[in-house]
C-alpha cells in the first residue's frame, strides 16, 4: 500500500474552508484527498489530478461514491487545462506530492525500481512519451552524461556513461536488472553502500528525464499561486534537493519585495510581493513516521498563502 507522506501536516496547512475548492496536483493513492476531504463539508469541491492512468483508475473505485470529488487523467503541468474542464476558476488550496507512488515501485511492469526486474519504461503516463529503454540504447555518451550528472547528481555519470554506451553495442538494455547490473559494474566497488545501490541516482536520473519532472515542478511552482483566491495556500512536498531547489526559489521569487539596489534612497523597481511563505524552514517527517514509513525520510514541504 503507498502511505501518504506528512499526511496530517499538509492537511492542517491546506483545510483553510470547510466549504472550499480544492485541487491534489499528484492524486497517487488518493491519501492526502481522503483526509483533506474528512475536514471538509458537503458542498465542498475537489479536483484530483494524476498523469498515470492507472492511479486515475484506483482513485476514479476509492471515490466514486463522494459526488465533491472529480478525477481526472492530466499532468500538473497542465493544471490550467484541467481547472478549465473542470469549471474552477480559482482554489482554497492546491498541493502536490512530487514522489514516486508505492504502485508505481512495486509494479515490475512499470520500470520503476531496480529491485524488481522488469522492462526498462519508468513513463509516469506510459500512455505516452518513450520510455527509458529508448533513452539508453540511443542517446550519445555525451548526452548519457549531462543527463546521469546533472538529475542524478551522480560523481561516476562518465564512467557508468562509457559502459552503458559500450555494452548497448552488444545488446540493446530491454530490462531493469539489466541496465542495473551495467552501472553497478562502473561504479567502483569501493564507493559501494550498503544499503543504497549503486544504480540508485542513475535511475533517478533516468526518471526524471524521461517524465520531464524538473519542468513540471518549475512550472506548477511559478503558476500555482495564480490559481489561489486571495488567502488561499499552496503545498508542495519535494524528496530530493534538485526538485526542493526548484519549489524553494520560486516561493522565494513570489514573495519577493523590493529588487532594488542596496544603494537606492527608495524603491523605484515597484515589484510587490503576490505570496508570503508560510514555512520558513521545510516542514519534514517526524522520527514516528520515518520510522514507520522508511520513504519519508527524505520529505519536505513548503507552503506559501496568496497574498
Amino acid at each position: 500500500m503507498h502511505t501518504s507522506v506528512l499526511l496530517k501536516e499538509l492537511t492542517d496547512f491546506i483545510a483553510i474552508n470547510p466549504a472550499g475548492i480544492y485541487v491534489d496536483c499528484t492524486g497517487g493513492g488518493g491519501g492526502h484527498s481522503a483526509a483533506l476531504m474528512e475536514r471538509c463539508e458537503g458542498n465542498a469541491r475537489l479536483l484530483v489530478l494524476d498523469r498515470d492512468i492507472e492511479a486515475v483508475e484506483r482513485l476514479k473505485g476509492r471515490f466514486a461514491s463522494d459526488k465533491r470529488i472529480i478525477v481526472i487523467h492530466k499532468n500538473f503541468a497542465d493544471i490550467n487545462v484541467a481547472l478549465a474542464e473542470a469549471g474552477i476558476n480559482e482554489a482554497d488550496g492546491i498541493f502536490a506530492d512530487f514522489g514516486v507512488s508505492n504502485f508505481q515501485l512495486v509494479s515490475a511492469e512499470r520500470g520503476f525500481s531496480f529491485r524488481r526486474d522488469g522492462p526498462l519504461d519508468m513513463r509516469m503516463d506510459n500512455t505516452s512519451g518513450e520510455p527509458v529503454s529508448v533513452v539508453v540504447n540511443t542517446l550519445t555518451e555525451d548526452n548519457l552524461v549531462m543527463v546521469i550528472k546533472k538529475f542524478g547528481e551522480e560523481k561516476f555519470a562518465g564512467k557508468i556513461a562509457f559502459e552503458i554506451v559500450k555494452r548497448r553495442a552488444i545488446k540493446s538494455f530491454e530490462t531493469t536488472a539489466d541496465l542495473a547490473e551495467t552501472i553497478k559494474k562502473a561504479v567502483p566497488k569501493k564507493f559501494h553502500k550498503k544499503r543504497i545501490h549503486p544504480a540508485t541516482q542513475t535511475f533517478q536520473a533516468l526518471r526524471i528525464f524521461v517524465n520531464k519532472e524538473l519542468e513540471a515542478v518549475d512550472f506548477l511552482t511559478q503558476t500555482a499561486f495564480s490559481f489561489l483566491k486571495p488567502g488561499g495556500r499552496f503545498a508542495a512536498i519535494s524528496f530530493h534537493s534538485l526538485e526542493d531547489r526548484i519549489v524553494k526559489e520560486n516561493f522565494n521569487k513570489l514573495a519577493q519585495t523590493c529588487v532594488c539596489p542596496k544603494g537606492f534612497p527608495v524603491c523605484v523597481c515597484g515589484v510587490k510581493p503576490v505570496c508570503k511563505i508560510l514555512t520558513k524552514k521545510p516542514i519534514i517527517p517526524n522520527l514516528e513516521e520515518i520510522d514507520n514509513n522508511p520513504l519519508s525520510r527524505s520529505a519536505k514541504m513548503r507552503v506559501v498563502e496568496k497574498i
